[in-house]
């Protein structure tokens, strides 16, 4: 079993409302260690799967091309009329959407939109 995954970012804060926000994450309060120039949050989500958003005064670096390792999430939205309707609510709310929805495939009803940070979301029917 997973216990979570974590993400480096550059603005903890913004990260932290968009995914309590749009997935109705639930955040702990801030963990900091500044000794080691560390922030975090950890964010929970029905069915226990934790997302841990991190920030560290040396970690600044970012690529936005594809590379081997980490792809996307993929959050269980629950019907296709609920990926359209948080689909349309992210572009209205001036997320892009990388990918429209449609069904992929191999059988997901799917859209992909990009969060505050250019991470790649999966909403999944």
């Amino acid at each position: 079993m997973i216990e979570h995954i974590g993400i480096w970012t550059e603005n903890l804060e913004e990260m932290k409302k968009f995914y309590c926000r749009y997935f109705n994450g639930k955040s702990n309060e801030k963990y900091i260690n500044k000794l080691k120039g560390f922030e975090s949050y950890f964010i929970s989500f029905e069915g226990n799967a934790r997302l841990e958003l991190m920030k560290r005064h040396d970690i600044d670096q970012r690529s936005y091309k594809e590379i081997l390792g980490f792809a996307h999430l993929a959050f269980k939205i629950g019907s296709k009329e609920k990926v359209d309707e948080i689909t349309e609510l992210l572009r209205k709310d001036g997320y892009k959407v990388a990918g429209e929805p449609r069904v992929t495939g191999d059988g997901y009803y799917e859209s992909v939109i990009l969060d505050p940070e250019n991470n790649k979301i999966e909403l999944v029917g």
